[in-house]
């Protein structure tokens, strides 16, 4: 590719983008084990799984892992340094290895809230790192907005603050018009004779029908979808989006987010950030990001100055997109 070349950083707190070189990139810090895990009943039937990796009493922090209804996985871990790091990871609601599997009730981002709340206890600690990714970055802004006394930083990527142009972005009017083949298949199960209609609103007919048949193939569509545009370059179904198991909690969880409009009114995590104006963070947000639009960043930025605001050229949504994934990690590294 013609004109790469090692950049200067920037002396604003906006960056349009990271180092070219390839030398300039960070990675992942080399795989771990939890030292420590279990399951937490949270009330209303659900209990969650959570895992603490790194070194006990060390800088704490917490990762909110995307969907919702997706999981935290061992490749999660590796973005801090375990030496200097004790890490909460956890499975939300209903998803990954907490149980009941794929359950909406008593689901909501307030509920996820005060989850995190009860494994701060559990971990012993008065303020941690809050980071989170995509629907994480969303919920890791509603948990700082209503706690922000226990929030020593925010490390955000992939913004989506659920404001209805957002959600109509990704289901109806700007994703599906860049990728018009993934969301052919994304419509291939409703009827034909409901092609008209909503399709978020049919996709809740078909995610609660009594047919298991149904509920799969429609759960398997959904969840494809997704996996399918979160990588700047195609990646037809993503890594474990087509499975079975896993894409009956995404699709039916974050389908049920979607609806619900996360419990949020419209622009709410942006009128209330003066809350967080004094917590500092990073947002990490790909240039050319479909299922979340950069404009959801610099909106974000706009509202909390001390978000310093990376915009990674050549980068769609997923973490481990190498521009994305560097700056995460030297974010992780800049607040130790």
């Amino acid at each position: 590719m013609r004109g790469l070349r090692k950049t200067r950083a920037s002396p604003s707190r906006l960056n349009r983008g990271v180092p070219n070189d390839d030398a300039d990139l960070r990675t992942l810090y080399p795989a771990t084990e939890p030292y420590e895990s279990g399951m937490l009943d949270v009330g209303d039937g659900h209990e969650i799984y959570w895992e603490r990796c790194g070194t006990r009493g060390a800088k704490p922090a917490v990762f909110l892992h995307g969907g919702p209804g997706g999981t935290a996985s061992p490749v999660h871990r590796r973005q801090w340094d375990p030496a200097k790091y004790d890490i909460m990871l956890f499975d939300q609601r209903g998803c990954g290895k907490s149980t009941p599997h794929a359950v909406t009730e008593a689901n909501t981002t307030w509920h996820l809230v005060d989850d995190i709340e009860r494994l701060r206890a559990v971990m012993g600690v008065e303020k941690w790192q809050v980071f989170g990714g995509s629907w994480g970055s969303t919920l890791a802004l509603a948990y700082a907005e209503a706690h922000p006394e226990r929030v020593t930083e925010l490390i955000l990527r992939g913004i989506f603050t659920f404001r209805a142009f957002e959600v109509d972005w990704f289901y109806r009017t700007g994703a599906p018009r860049m990728w018009p083949d993934a969301y052919e298949r994304f419509l291939a199960p409703i009827p034909a004779d409901r092609r008209d209609e909503d399709a978020l609103e049919v996709y809740h007919d078909l995610l609660t029908h009594e047919d298991e048949k149904i509920r799969a193939e429609a759960a398997v569509a959904f969840s494809v979808w997704e996996g399918t545009v979160v990588k700047l370059l195609p990646r037809r179904g993503g890594k474990g989006f087509a499975n079975p198991h896993f894409a009956l909690a995404f699709a039916r969880i974050e389908h049920h987010y979607m609806r619900h409009k996360g419990w949020l009114e419209d622009g709410q995590l942006l009128k209330e950030a003066h809350r967080i104006a004094d917590i500092p963070g990073v947002i990490v947000h790909g240039r050319y990001d479909m299922p979340c639009p950069v404009q959801n960043a610099w909106d974000l930025k706009a509202a909390w100055p001390k978000g310093d605001l990376k915009i990674i050229e050549g980068a769609g949504h997923a973490f481990d997109e190498p521009g994305i994934l560097s700056e995460l990690v030297k974010a992780t590294d800049r607040f130790v």
